[in-house]
């Protein structure tokens, strides 16, 4: 048999590789096994009764507030206390000078022990004339004349006792006095100064307890009094009047001594449509003062039943919500969910899902409706 050329035995190899390598290829693509389904945090849905709790944004106030002004117009001689300090009712803070009221003082009495002494002798013409008149050795009529003037006398005394009186209350004014228990303010006004009724001087507040104001929408004050049928005035909210409530001060702590509701105000503001509510909250040591800002976290009910899942399970889409569930095979179904309030790191759901589902609270990205997935225990980041 002829020996085959060398370009006629090139070709037929070549030839052969293009058969063999097809097969191969096939043979390798059926021994590449399918990908495993993405592994998923899930939790489950659990069921159980909820606190609501709304946030307001709260003023403090003193519990009371008293503006401490004179009352009588002088120059001010003295400051006899320490601003920002503890002050009691009638501690002196400021004193005016004296020097002209105590000589209108003196006067009055003056002026009085004048009227005293007209009354003391007219009260000796009537004892006098009395007898003569019943013997007829005097005119009828300089009794008569005797006895009206001992009245006017008597009228004088005790309009000069009510000046002595006005002279000593004016003589006391001039040590100005705290009206309250509390934490004096900074002087408004320094020594030397000509101050009078219109001058405020200080003001005193007292801070233990303190007062919280929030302004809440006229359907809440409805609802939490109850709507119609609600019961009578008293506290704001009888249904709650017992529930503590929750102060959080401007660095986002918590204020460690829980309030409660005291007093709703009496009229809705109609400009607003808000109604003010005050709360009170122990102060010990001071460390509330008038004028801060909080937020006043109140429970106003209890969910029974509620449904809750991981915030982060649930998805917003267009202003819709759903939520991953997965079922019994670990196949995904997408709902459509309605949700309710926050409450921290989970959510109540109004409808969509029932008690003991599993709902995927990591991995939300790897999955689609349909696909299988493998369910592991969703720990969340805090636990």
């Amino acid at each position: 048999m002829p020996a085959t050329p060398p370009r006629h035995a090139a070709r037929a190899a070549a030839l052969a590789l293009l058969v063999v390598l097809p097969s191969a290829c096939r043979r390798g693509e059926a021994a590449v096994p399918p990908p495993p389904p993405p592994t998923v945090a899930v939790s489950d849905v659990v069921q159980q009764d909820v606190p609501l709790c709304t946030e307001w944004v709260a003023t403090l106030d003193g519990y009371v507030n008293a503006k401490i002004q004179a009352q009588v117009a002088g120059y001010l001689v003295k400051q006899d206390y320490r601003e920002g300090s503890y002050v009691r009712k009638d501690d002196v803070l400021f004193e005016i000078d004296p020097r002209p009221f105590q000589a209108a003082l003196d006067q009055a009495r003056g002026q009085r022990a004048q009227a005293e002494a007209q009354l003391a002798r007219a009260t000796r013409d009537v004892e006098r004339d009395t007898p003569l008149a019943a013997a007829r050795a005097i005119a009828r009529s300089q009794l008569d004349n005797d006895v009206q003037a001992k009245r006017a006398a008597a009228a004088a005394v005790e309009s000069a006792t009510a000046a002595v009186k006005t002279a000593q209350l004016n003589l006391e004014f001039t040590k100005v006095r705290s009206l309250t228990d509390g934490i004096a303010g900074i002087a408004q006004a320094q020594l030397g100064d000509l101050v009078g009724p219109s001058t405020l001087l200080t003001a005193v507040s007292r801070l233990d307890p303190i007062k919280a104001y929030v302004a809440i929408s006229e359907r809440e004050y409805l609802q939490f009094m109850g709507g119609a049928g609600g019961s009578a005035p008293g506290s704001p909210f009888p249904s709650q009047a017992d529930a503590p409530l929750e102060l959080v001060l401007a660095d986002g702590s918590a204020y460690p001594h829980p309030g409660k509701f005291v007093l709703a105000d009496r009229q809705v503001d109609p400009t607003t449509g808000t109604i003010r509510i005050a709360a009170a909250f122990p102060n010990p040591g001071n460390l509330l003062r008038p004028g801060q800002f909080g937020r006043l976290r109140a429970t106003v009910s209890v969910k029974r039943g509620a449904l809750l899942v991981p915030q982060r399970a649930v998805s917003e889409l267009q202003g819709s919500y759903q939520v991953a569930v997965v079922g019994a095979d670990g196949k995904v179904t997408i709902r459509a969910v309605k949700v309710g309030p926050r409450l921290g790191a989970m959510r109540v759901i109004e409808g969509g899902v029932s008690p003991g589902e599993k709902v995927v609270a990591e991995g939300l990205q790897k999955i689609r409706d349909g696909v299988k997935v493998t369910p592991v225990a969703f720990r969340p980041a805090d636990g």
